[in-house]
């Protein structure tokens, strides 16, 4: 049997959301859950008793920009890879400085985010193997 990966989503736009549960569907992902703001991307992570591998998460949100909640992901979980999908580049040093897996520009396509995320999978198994 094979194992469905589960993938976080973390976006406060409900479009997105949308959008990213449809390519989790194409790419044979399970939604792991969504939040809407990075405390809410937090205190959900907490909450989950097995641990998504893969976190999709946006920037510009309210409440809790996406830096500052990978930043507080990743001392939950430091081998969580987080895939960071922003229009706004000015933070990609900033984020893969902290510890965030790849980032994604937006305007991306379907193939790219299920690449992505597949990668992202494979670096979180060969974690286990080291």
């Amino acid at each position: 049997m094979i194992k469905i990966e589960k993938v976080f989503i973390v976006d406060d736009e409900p479009s997105i959301q949308f959008f990213y549960e449809q390519v989790l569907t194409i790419g044979n992902f399970e939604v792991a859950g969504i939040a809407s703001n990075g405390i809410e991307a937090v205190s959900v992570f907490k909450s989950f008793s097995n641990k998504p591998k893969v976190i999709l998460i946006d920037q510009r949100m309210p409440e809790m920009s996406g830096i500052e909640a990978s930043k507080l992901i990743l001392q939950i979980d430091n081998r969580v890879r987080i895939i960071f999908v922003s229009a706004d580049a000015s933070v990609k040093e900033e984020a893969i400085s902290i510890g965030v897996f790849l980032f994604i520009d937006k305007i991306f396509s379907i193939d790219e985010l299920i690449d992505a995320i597949n990668r992202a999978i494979e670096s979180y198994a060969s974690l286990k193997e080291n």
